[in-house]
C-alpha cells in the first residue's frame, strides 16, 4: 500500500524509471535546481615567489597545475614523455599516427578537416571549471550532439532485428506508462494515502507526460514520429502505430533510451571547435617553454630540502630539481618508474589498475545524415560486441566524416575476445550495417584505439571495480601529500574519466601546496631545493 510521497515517487521511478520519476517530481514542486559554479585556485599573486615545482605529465592536470601556479608566481618546470601536450587529450587528424605498445602502427588518411578525438569527446555543461578555462584561453566551442531522438536502437530479440527511432522507442514506452499509472492513481491501486488534489495534479500531469487520449488511453503520439508527415494539398499527417509494451520490453532499449537522463550526459554539452586537444595546445602556447617535451621521467627522488626528478632528454639523462614536485602522471606509468614515494604511496600505486577504453571510427560519406535524419547523436546496440555508433557533430552537412562504430571498455568483453584487429573491425562495420542496412559498405579507412596499449598511458581511467576499492583504498593514499610530493589528476577526484576531475584535483592539490608554502615562509623553514 502506498502511505506517502516517498512510497508513491519510488513506485513511479520503478514502473517508469528515472525521467518519470524526476517529471513527477517536478510536478509536484519538490525538484529545485541547483547551481554549479566553477572551482578556483585563488592563491595571491606572490603566494609562491622564490619556490620551484617539478610537473610530472603534460596532461590536464599537469597544465592546470602549471598554468595556475604560474599566476600565483611560482616557477614550473613540467616535464612530458611525448612530443604533445594534452595526455588522454588527444585528437587523431589526418597524417596523426597510432601507434601501440606491441609495435601496431596505423596511420589516419582522412579528409581535411575530419578527426577522431580518441580520447575525451565532450564536455558536459555542468564541468564549469573546464568551460571556464575554454573562455579564459580563447577556445572557441560548439554544441555537441550527445543525442539524438533520430537515432535508433537495435535488438535481435525484438521487432524482427529492425532498428526503430529512439523518438518512437522512448515516447511509446513513455505513453504505455502512463496509461498503467493513470489506470492505477483512477482505481486507488497506488494512492490511498494522497490527497484528492495530488490525484488530480498527477493525472493531469500523466496526460501530458504520456500524451494520453482522453479516456487516459495511450494511441500513440505525434512524438514518436510519424508514419507520413504533413504536405500540400491532400496529403495529412498519419501517425505511426505505438510499438507494443511487451516488445519493448523484450528488446531491453533501457541502457540507449535513459542514457541522456545521467546527469553528465545532459545537454546541452560542448566541444571546441576543430577537436578536443584545442584546450591543451592552448594551455601549452599560455605556458611556452615551461613544458619540455620529449622528456620522459626515469626516476623521482628525494633531496634534503626538496626533490629531484630524473629524466631523458635527446638522448641524455638530465636532473630536475625543486622545492616541490607535482605527479600529475597516470598511475600505470608510475608503476615502473624508481621513486622515493612512502611505503603507503607505493602499496596504493601497486593496487590501482586502469581500464582499457577503444574507440573504433571510420570515414564515410554522412549517410546517417542524407538518408537517415541523424545529426549527432548515439544509436544503440542491444546484444553482440559493439553497443553504440556515435555520429559526428562537427561539421554537419559537409561530404565526409568520422563515424564511432565501437566505444567501451575492452578487457574482458565480447569484443575483446575477438582474435585480432580485422576481426575487432569486421564486428565494427556489422553494428554499423544492423543499424543502417547496406550501408557498412561506405565505411573506409578505419583507425582503432585502445588506450591499454597507448605508451605513457597504458590505461584509460582508473578502475575502480565492483565494490568501490579504489575510493576506500588507494585513493585516499593519492589525495594525501606525500612529504613533498603531491598527486594530481582524475584519479584523485570523484569525477574520474573526466577532465573536469583532472582540473579539479589540481585546484586541491594547489590550495594544499599554497598552504604548506604559506606556513613554512612564516616560520623559515623553506629552504629552497636551488640553493
Amino acid at each position: 500500500m502506498i502511505k506517502t510521497r516517498r512510497d508513491f515517487l519510488m513506485r513511479v521511478g520503478q514502473a517508469g524509471g528515472y525521467s518519470a520519476a524526476f517529471a513527477t517530481m517536478q510536478s509536484l514542486g519538490l525538484m529545485p535546481m541547483l547551481a554549479s559554479d566553477a572551482s578556483e585556485v585563488d592563491l595571491p599573486a606572490d603566494a609562491g615567489k622564490g619556490v620551484k615545482v617539478a610537473v610530472l605529465g603534460g596532461g590536464i592536470a599537469g597544465l592546470v597545475s602549471a598554468y595556475e601556479m604560474r599566476k600565483a608566481g611560482f616557477q614550473c618546470t613540467v616535464l612530458e614523455a611525448r612530443s604533445r601536450p594534452g595526455g588522454r587529450n588527444w585528437t587523431v587528424r589526418n597524417g596523426t599516427t597510432v601507434e601501440f605498445t606491441d609495435g601496431t602502427r596505423q596511420a589516419a588518411q582522412w579528409d581535411a578537416g575530419n578527426y577522431l578525438n580518441a580520447g575525451p569527446a565532450r564536455i558536459p555543461s555542468i564541468h564549469k571549471t573546464m568551460l571556464g578555462y575554454c573562455n579564459e584561453l580563447d577556445v572557441p566551442l560548439e554544441v555537441e550532439v550527445n543525442t539524438s531522438r533520430s537515432a535508433l536502437l537495435v535488438s535481435d530479440k525484438a521487432f524482427g532485428g529492425k532498428a526503430v527511432e529512439q523518438r518512437q522507442a522512448i515516447n511509446d514506452t513513455r505513453g504505455h506508462v502512463a496509461e498503467l499509472l493513470a489506470k492505477c492513481i483512477k482505481q486507488s491501486a497506488l494512492d490511498h494515502d494522497l490527497t484528492s488534489e495530488d490525484r488530480e495534479r498527477m493525472l493531469e500531469f500523466l496526460r501530458i507526460y504520456g500524451d494520453l487520449k482522453g479516456d487516459l488511453k495511450y494511441q500513440g503520439s505525434l512524438r514518436a514520429g510519424a508514419a507520413q508527415l504533413p504536405g500540400a494539398g491532400p496529403v495529412v499527417e498519419q501517425l505511426r502505430a505505438p510499438l507494443e509494451m511487451s516488445a519493448l520490453l523484450d528488446a531491453g532499449f533501457w541502457r540507449g533510451m535513459m542514457f541522456e537522463e545521467t546527469l553528465d550526459m545532459q545537454a546541452t554539452m560542448f566541444q571546441p571547435v576543430g577537436g578536443m586537444d584545442r584546450i591543451p595546445y592552448a594551455f601549452a602556447k599560455s605556458l611556452g617553454n615551461m613544458v619540455q617535451y620529449n622528456a620522459p621521467v626515469k626516476e623521482i627522488r628525494k633531496t634534503a630540502n626538496g626533490v629531484k626528478i630524473l629524466y631523458s632528454r635527446n638522448g641524455a639523462t638530465q636532473a630536475l630539481e625543486a622545492d616541490y614536485c607535482v605527479c600529475a602522471m597516470p598511475i600505470t606509468i608510475l608503476k615502473s618508474i624508481p621513486n622515493d614515494f612512502s611505503a603507503r604511496v607505493n602499496a596504493a600505486i601497486r593496487d590501482t589498475t586502469y581500464a582499457d577504453a577503444y574507440k573504433v571510427a571510420w570515414e564515410s560519406k554522412r549517410f546517417w545524415e542524407t538518408d537517415f535524419n541523424i545529426y549527432g547523436g548515439i544509436s544503440w546496440l542491444t546484444g553482440g560486441p559493439i553497443g553504440l555508433v556515435w555520429y559526428p557533430s562537427a561539421r554537419l552537412s559537409s561530404k565526409t566524416g568520422v563515424v564511432v562504430a565501437g566505444y567501451a571498455v575492452e578487457g574482458n568483453s565480447e569484443f575483446g575476445k575477438l582474435p585480432d584487429t580485422a576481426a575487432k573491425l569486421a564486428a565494427s562495420r556489422a553494428a554499423v550495417e544492423r543499424l543502417h542496412p547496406g550501408y557498412g559498405q561506405h565505411l573506409a579507412k578505419p583507425i582503432y584505439v585502445n588506450w591499454g596499449k597507448i605508451a605513457n598511458n597504458l590505461g584509460s581511467w582508473v578502475g575502480r571495480g565492483t565494490g568501490g576499492d579504489y575510493y576506500e583504498g588507494p585513493y585516499k593514499e593519492f589525495t594525501t601529500p606525500d612529504d613533498r610530493f603531491y598527486f594530481a589528476g582524475d584519479h584523485c577526484s570523484h569525477v574520474g574519466a573526466w577532465q573536469e576531475g583532472a582540473a579539479l584535483a589540481a585546484h586541491r592539490t594547489l590550495r594544499m601546496l599554497g598552504e604548506r608554502v604559506k606556513a613554512e615562509k612564516l616560520t623559515g623553514a623553506l629552504k629552497s631545493a636551488r640553493v
